[in-house]
């Protein structure tokens, strides 16, 4: 795998998949990293970078699901690891704690150097 560059993170703030569920350990996953977190709100002018990142990387709908977080990598590419859960605040909460336990990311630190 290649060393990660940064963070990205579509949600909106009055959605409680998203704040504090995923923004919050996303900032600390990315402090650990030592990367940048980028945060696209879809209610802000950032909605077009957003729809851009969802529609390229992610699961892509005229009214797709939130929160969507993407791994951006140093050789260019973008890994999606992670959807909202519409069932339910606590699946959604699940899936972040997950990803923190997962072989995925104890590569990405270790090519991080963390």
């Amino acid at each position: 795998m290649t060393r990660p560059k940064a963070l990205h993170v579509v949600y909106a703030n009055w959605c409680p998949h998203c704040v504090p569920t995923t923004v919050e350990p996303m900032k600390k996953m990315a402090s650990e990293l030592g990367v940048p977190c980028n945060l696209y709100d879809i209610d802000t002018d950032r909605v077009q970078r957003a729809d851009e990142l969802v529609r390229s990387y992610g699961d892509w709908s005229a009214d797709y699901v939130i929160p969507q977080v993407f791994v951006e990598l140093e050789d260019g590419s973008f890994r999606h690891i992670l959807t909202g859960y519409s069932e339910g605040v606590q699946y959604t909460r699940r899936a972040v704690e997950n990803i923190f336990k997962s072989d995925f990311y104890r590569e990405l630190k270790k090519d991080a150097g963390k």
